[in-house]
């Protein structure tokens, strides 16, 4: 991502302007993106909290290598296929936020932490259970997994529901060889999608009780620095408020880890209400996705459809909001949108409602804010890098490519033919 002096890219190709491209068109603004990287990185840098994106987010080691380059600890996945592209994109130090348990995802890692000593993976366990299975496919050549312990909440994720569960959890972890006690994680994105002040009281009773048992557990974590971890993209102030008191106060060196992954291009719906800075307690960020359509047809004088549905652009929490409108190279009138908004999806079409009277016409270019990129960025492998996304005619200036493909997991690796 990459742009030379003479103003060509890292491909050697000039930039294009975004006309050029069918629809529908996943983007993503440059200036944007690396200022939500660096606001980021300097908010935590500022507060001595260390920073693993969540790379599940984009899984675009392109992106990943701009989140280390600006100071990220480690970058954070959720699954042993995840795990696997980040071991090919040469990332020093990995936290997968979940139970890695399938005996073949297993041996892969233990045979990879015995083939390169320097090479870190973090991952959670919540059960005895757990710890068993992880324990049974140790043959004792190479290092322990380095475990944390995840303190879950009722009927949410993964997670022991007690501290006393937690603690005997821990205990276990403690006396397997096959594994390292490192510390204590958590995630209290699944506590509520909302920010008023009960909800914000309910996250920060959930940060509580994780760091009780942190607290708790301490005393049998293994290595001179513990981890206590937690925090996505909506409530990570709240995790420097509650956990940032119990590291200054251990007695042992302690790093609060951050895994936020949303952050890196942000939203216009779910994230703008309730991110942090929506509530002046975190940096500034900038929305930088987005995906544009073309009107397909006007069949009644308020309605429009676009090229571009559920196949293409995140819907899960809400839907995509029309914000500026292109024609033969030049922007709009703001009036061709006024009151506009998406009220159903299609596969590949989505419903414009529009004012009567709107000037939107067959073949006009809609770009459109998203809620929760996540769902978003996995439906597409190549998404355009633009500058200036606010232009009357944007420049496409790069590609970044996603790694969402499942794959099949094998003890030798990932399977790609059967």
């Amino acid at each position: 991502m990459r742009r030379d002096d003479d103003g060509s890219t890292a491909s050697g190709r000039r930039p294009l302007p975004l006309t050029d491209f069918a629809t529908p068109i996943a983007t993503i603004d440059r200036s944007a993106m690396r200022s939500n990287i660096v606001a980021m990185a300097k908010w935590c840098l500022d507060r001595g909290l260390f920073l693993a994106p969540h790379g599940k987010t984009t899984m675009a080691p392109a992106i990943w290598d701009e989140q280390l380059d600006a100071g990220a600890w480690a970058i954070t996945v959720a699954t042993t296929a995840q795990l696997m592209v980040a071991r090919r994109a040469r990332v020093p130090r990995v936290v997968i936020a979940n139970e890695i348990i399938d005996p073949n995802g297993l041996r892969w890692l233990y045979a990879q932490l015995a083939s390169d000593p320097e090479w870190q993976v973090i991952c959670w366990v919540d059960s005895l259970a757990a710890v068993e299975i992880m324990s049974a496919h140790y043959d004792g050549s190479s290092r322990p997994i380095d475990v944390c312990v995840e303190v879950g909440a009722l009927d949410a994720r993964t997670g022991a529901r007690t501290v006393e569960t937690a603690i005997a959890v821990a205990e276990a972890a403690r006396r397997s060889p096959a594994l390292r006690l490192v510390g204590v994680a958590g995630y209290e994105g699944v506590i509520t999608e909302a920010a008023d002040s009960a909800a914000l009281e309910d996250v920060r009773g959930y940060l509580r009780r994780v760091a009780q048992a942190f607290q708790l557990i301490a005393p049998l974590c293994e290595g001179d620095e513990l981890l206590l971890s937690a925090g996505g993209s909506a409530y990570f102030d709240l995790v420097e408020e509650i956990f940032g008191p119990v590291r200054d106060a251990g007695a042992r060196p302690t790093r609060v880890v951050l895994r936020p992954g949303v952050y890196v291009v942000h939203d216009d719906d779910l994230y703008a209400r309730i991110a942090p800075h929506a509530r002046d307690a975190g940096p500034d960020l900038t929305p930088a996705m987005h995906v544009w359509a073309r009107v397909l047809s006007r069949p009644q004088p308020d309605l429009a459809l676009v090229d571009m549905g559920r196949r293409d652009v995140s819907a899960d929490v809400g839907l995509p909001l029309p914000q500026r409108a292109l024609r033969a190279g030049r922007a709009l009138p703001a009036a061709a949108l006024t009151d506009a908004f998406v009220f159903d999806l299609n596969d590949q079409h989505a419903f414009l409602r529009l004012p009567v009277g709107s000037t939107l016409a067959v073949g006009d270019l809609v770009r459109f804010g998203v809620s929760h990129p996540c769902t978003t960025f996995d439906k597409w492998a190549t998404i355009l890098l633009l500058e200036g996304t606010d232009a009357a005619d944007p420049r496409v200036v790069d590609v970044i490519r996603t790694e969402f493909s499942a794959k099949t997991v094998t003890a030798e690796g990932e399977a790609d033919e059967i």
